[in-house]
Order: structure tokens, then C-alpha cells, then sequence
């Protein structure tokens, strides 16, 4: 397989291309703002420079981490090339997904808020416990590194999107509490925490009854990450034009 990468020198970029060397995956070309900070060996491009190298390298599909301007942007190039793209892009506005879903007319586009099978298990389970404890109070927290941009993280709308999907009388998501405020029936606490250097935590939890019940993942290393959008930029080489979640397609990598 041989995969452009975007975004190559942030966070998530460097992780993607130390993972293509453990894998054997081959980068047919980076793209990054600072090319002389790209950690390989592959052509590395500037951003205006994408169509062009999708052109003269050929990629079997694109991996990206970038933020959702530039992922838009990339996407819509790849689909006009005829290139299956992976994005673990997050923060994307309505208009931002909806422009994904049309390059998805022409593309297999895959979209993740977390490439981790850990992350699509506590979905699941999370689903399951939320359904069998309907009358509970329920409370999201996340934890990240001080650099990350979006809050809520993508990951915790994904819980917060499937805890709503259990309850028919889910009620307002409140973002922290301060002075008199008072819990509300139905209500879903939701509170964001940005601190050193923390690849990410999740934790659900659920109180009632005089029982509490906490869910929770830790991620201890990006690598987890980088592996699942490579899983998925397998997939994409043979999947039809559409639009997937990781979420839908984890458990056949």
C-alpha cells in the first residue's frame, strides 16, 4: 500500500509516518507547512502542491490530520483525483460534513474522531448500559493534551451521540457548571479538561440508585491512533464510493 500523508508534522502526522515504517506501508508523499521538519524519507510537498503530487505519485489512498479548512480542502481534491481518503480530522462544521459527504459520491472517504477498536468498544458498551440504566444520571469527561484545538474532543460527541441514541428523554448537553445550577431532569454533563502532555481519556459516567458506574478508556500512546487510520486506508483500496465512519467498519479490519 502506498499512502499520501497530510498534516506530516503535527501530532497526529508524525505518528501516522512512524507507524507506515513499523507496518512496512510505503509514503508516497507528505505534505506539510514546514517541509524541512517531515520525519521521511518521501517527497514532501507543500499544501498548494497536493493536486499535483496525488497527480505524479499516484497513491493508493490518503491519510489525513490537518484541521478542517485544509481537510475539507484536501478531500475535495482527492475526490476530483479519483483518491480514497482517510481523515481523523476533527471540529468540522455542518457545511464541513456535508461537503465530505459529496466527495463521498465519487470516493470511499472514511471519517474517524478516534481510530481506536478500544474507543468503538465503549461505544458499544456504553449504548448497552445507558439502555439498561434509563433512569441515571449521566456525566462525560475528557481529558487531552493543552494543544488540542476542539472542545468538546470528537470522541466525546461520538459518546454523547450514542448515550442520546439510548435515552428518548435525553435532555440538554450542559458544558461545566458554575455558580447556582442545579442539575436538571434528562440533563447530560459534559466537561472538558486540557492539560501536559495527555494522549487521551474518556470516562462515562452513570449514578442512581445509590450506584455509580464509570466507563473508561485511556489511550497511552498516539501510535493506537495512527495504526486504525492505516487499517483503514487498507479498506477504502477496494470499498465503493461512500461515506464511513471508523465505528462502521472496525470490526471487519
Amino acid at each position: 500500500m502506498r499512502v499520501g500523508v497530510t498534516g506530516a508534522t503535527g501530532r497526529m502526522g508524525r505518528e501516522v509516518l512512524a507507524a507506515a515504517r513499523d507496518r512496512q506501508v510505503e509514503v508516497a508523499f507528505a505534505v506539510s507547512r514546514t517541509p524541512d521538519d517531515a520525519d521521511t524519507d518521501a517527497p514532501v510537498v507543500a499544501p498548494a502542491e497536493f493536486a499535483d503530487a496525488l497527480a505524479e505519485h499516484d497513491p493508493d489512498a490518503v491519510v489525513d490530520f490537518t484541521v478542517p479548512d485544509a481537510a475539507v480542502e484536501y478531500v475535495e481534491t482527492a475526490a476530483d483525483a479519483g483518491v480514497p481518503i482517510v481523515t481523523g480530522t476533527t471540529g468540522f462544521s455542518e457545511a464541513d460534513e456535508a461537503a465530505l459527504r459529496d466527495a463521498a459520491d465519487a470516493i470511499p472517504v472514511v471519517r474517524g474522531a478516534n481510530f481506536s477498536r478500544g474507543v468503538q468498544a465503549l461505544l458499544s458498551v456504553a449504548r448497552t448500559a445507558v439502555a439498561a440504566l434509563p433512569e441515571y444520571d449521566v456525566e462525560l469527561t475528557e481529558t487531552h493534551h493543552n494543544g488540542k484545538r476542539d472542545a468538546p474532543s470528537g470522541t466525546a460527541k461520538r459518546i454523547l451521540d450514542a448515550v442520546e441514541s439510548e435515552r428518548e428523554d435525553a435532555g440538554e448537553r450542559v458544558h461545566g457548571r458554575e455558580g447556582d445550577a442545579p442539575r436538571q431532569p434528562g440533563e447530560i454533563g459534559v466537561h472538558a479538561r486540557r492539560a501536559g502532555d495527555i494522549t487521551g481519556e474518556h470516562e462515562l459516567l452513570l449514578a442512581g440508585n445509590d450506584e455509580s458506574l464509570s466507563l473508561t478508556h485511556r489511550a497511552g500512546d498516539r501510535g493506537v491512533f495512527a495504526a486504525g487510520a492505516l487499517d483503514a486506508a487498507r479498506f477504502v483500496q477496494n470499498a465503493e464510493p461512500a461515506y464511513y465512519r471508523f465505528s462502521d467498519i472496525a470490526a471487519d479490519l
